[in-house]
């Protein structure tokens, strides 16, 4: 049996076939033409050529209205981008075991375009937090362990200049550790806790401001007594001045802890920033826990104020961009050492190192900062490639 077919003869066959027919009926016209009345002379040419024309218009809109299997490519298909997983948190040997990296930024995405942004600090940047009490001209009394002699003072600050750290202020910690504002490579901040006259700050800092602009920061206690209102107008000057950054150190300088009372709390972080509103014309950002007691409550307090920065008087190490070292639980080899992650707030928890050893902890801090610089270059590939897959479309291409 034969299938019929449905596939259109050529367009020169059909126009073949058309012309025969037309020609065999332009015969039997021209037959008949003697047994009829006269008539108007017929133009067969004329008619023949208006016909074929019509014919083979007709017969190539035909074939054009055939559409070729070949009219229609198969689109390829989208490649679907898969985003590869993200390395691990920065650790190192070199803290105490206890000691883990703790992290505040939620956001993948903020973070890395933070990261990786070319007007931001360079990853590895550090930054070494230094305590420092009172600044004895010789010894320290025996009755007050917390204090330097100016000596040693002088030595860590030539050991901190000649290992390439610079000073920088309360805000400047703040912009980087918040969205990794660009800040010198090594990086310390100098606080001085505790109220100190006029001539503390000219003699012993001045002169490292003078030649090499290295502010200090100062962690006032707002107590309106005697010595408060003896000391306030000296202390007003330096702040005007612009070198001496004067933040919160609470109003009575009573350590917080789990029996203190929630009016007591709120004085301490409420009463401290309106004091210094109202004396310095300034609202402190920072809040330097006295005696290192704080709480969750207390935390929670501080956040809610409008405190951007914490620090303890716990030495954990340095700090880095979405990294703070803590601990997690209570240390018998350290008591004193309150844990800071049950807080859950990293940055109103920071460490600080004491001024008396700090310069036994330059190459830990120095070595720290290389490492975390060298492991950043080894996953830089990656996390670009995924700020690129899931982070680009909403966010923005890398800056």
């Amino acid at each position: 049996m034969f299938k019929r077919s449905h596939k259109l003869p050529p367009a020169h066959s059909l126009f073949t076939f058309y012309l025969f027919t037309f020609s065999l009926f332009s015969l039997s016209l021209a037959a008949c033409a003697t047994a009829t009345p006269a008539a108007p002379t017929l133009d067969v040419s004329a008619a023949q050529t208006a016909a074929v024309a019509t014919v083979f218009a007709g017969v190539t809109q035909t074939a054009q209205a055939v559409p070729s299997a070949t009219d229609t490519a198969t689109p390829e298909p989208t490649a679907i981008r898969i985003p590869p997983a993200l390395p691990d948190v920065f650790s190192t040997g070199v803290l105490n075991p206890l000691d883990t990296p703790h992290t505040y930024i939620k956001d993948t995405c903020t973070y890395l375009k933070d990261k990786w942004g070319s007007k931001n600090a360079a990853p590895g940047t550090v930054v070494m937090v230094v305590m420092i009490h009172g600044i004895a001209k010789g010894a320290p009394a025996p009755d007050r362990p917390q204090d330097i002699g100016n000596a040693d003072f002088k030595k860590l600050m030539n050991d901190l200049k000649d290992q390439g750290f610079t000073a920088i202020n309360t805000q400047q910690a703040f912009d980087f550790l918040d969205h990794n504002a660009k800040i010198p490579q090594r990086s310390v901040l100098l606080i001085q806790d505790d109220r100190h006259t006029a001539q503390n700050f000219n003699e012993i800092f001045r002169p490292y401001w003078e030649q090499w602009k290295w502010p200090v920061v100062n962690a006032w206690i707002n107590v309106s007594d005697d010595i408060g209102k003896g000391l306030l107008p000296d202390m007003v000057a330096l702040s005007a001045e612009g070198w001496v950054d004067y933040e919160s150190h609470g109003v009575l300088h009573l350590p917080i802890d789990p029996s203190s009372s929630d009016d007591f709390i709120h004085s301490e972080l409420y009463g401290s920033m309106q004091a210094m509103q109202q004396n310095f014309h300034k609202t402190p950002i920072a809040y330097i826990w006295a005696g290192g007691g704080f709480t969750p409550k207390s935390v929670q307090v501080a956040r809610a104020a409008g405190y951007k920065l914490g620090f303890t008087i716990n030495p954990r190490g340095p700090v880095m961009f979405n990294w703070v070292p803590q601990t997690d639980q209570p240390d018998q080899a350290r008591p004193s050492f309150l844990a800071e992650g049950p807080v859950n707030d990293p940055l109103l928890t920071l460490p600080r190192y004491w001024d008396t050893d700090a310069r036994s902890h330059l190459d830990e801090v120095r070595n720290i900062s290389s490492a975390a610089a060298a492991y950043a270059t080894k996953n830089k590939a990656t996390e670009l490639e995924y700020y690129d897959i899931s982070c680009a479309p909403s966010a923005g291409p890398m800056p």
